[in-house]
């Protein structure tokens, strides 16, 4: 009587950097806890997690989505989380937030948010991700706002595609954003870049 043997699946780790992957076998790998793996170009990329400087804005922003959640719970907010896997048509990009808004339930396994969140890291090679290769998969799968919260140039930038064109919105430190995705949701700035101003900066000479 033949034995049916379970086949092992593979676990990934910081040492697995580099590992050439397809979306599928991304998508049903097992990853060891503590790291962000990212499927980029066919290469997987493993990262620390984020700094405090980065993670503590991101904290107050779930926090603000959350207190209106609790104010508006009939409302268009669906969800958020942080840390989220999102696909893209070629790639696998972890978010540092994801909105899901206008839905009229709760998000399904893998279904694209509405609206994606990223806090800038310091390194230029990042910061290109951020507002230029992740806008462009991001927009690319519809999703409906890309909020770049940069806390050196003390700026939110919105990008969403209208007619064709990707439009962007600067908002400064002193203002505060509202969208109408989110009716009656207010994000003043300058209380996510006072949380990220709690926790000093990284050594400039060892970013990259």
């Amino acid at each position: 009587m033949a034995t049916a043997v379970a086949k092992q699946i593979r676990e990934f780790g910081p040492s697995s950097a580099g590992t050439l992957m397809t979306p599928r076998e991304f998508d049903r790998a097992a990853f060891v806890e503590g790291w962000r793996y990212e499927l980029i170009h066919g290469v997987l990329v493993v990262t620390p997690i984020p700094l405090e400087n980065e993670r503590d804005p991101n904290d107050e922003l779930g926090h603000l989505l959350r207190l209106y959640w609790e104010a508006h719970p009939e409302g268009p907010l669906n969800g958020t989380l942080f840390e989220h896997t999102v696909k893209t048509r070629h790639n696998r990009r972890r978010a540092d937030r994801v909105i899901w808004a206008g839905l009229g339930r709760a998000p399904r396994q893998g279904e694209k948010p509405t609206i994606i969140a990223e806090f800038v890291s310091a390194g230029k090679r990042d910061r290109q991700r951020d507002y230029e290769e992740k806008r462009d998969e991001y927009l690319e799968i519809s999703v409906k706002e890309y909020w770049v919260i940069d806390r050196f140039q003390r700026t939110l930038t919105v990008f969403r595609r209208q007619g064709g064109k990707i439009r962007k919105q600067v908002v400064r430190e002193n203002e505060t954003y509202t969208t109408d995705l989110l009716p009656g949701f207010e994000l003043p700035l300058r209380r996510l870049l006072q949380a990220a101003d709690r926790w000093p900066e990284a050594d400039p000479s060892a970013v990259d």
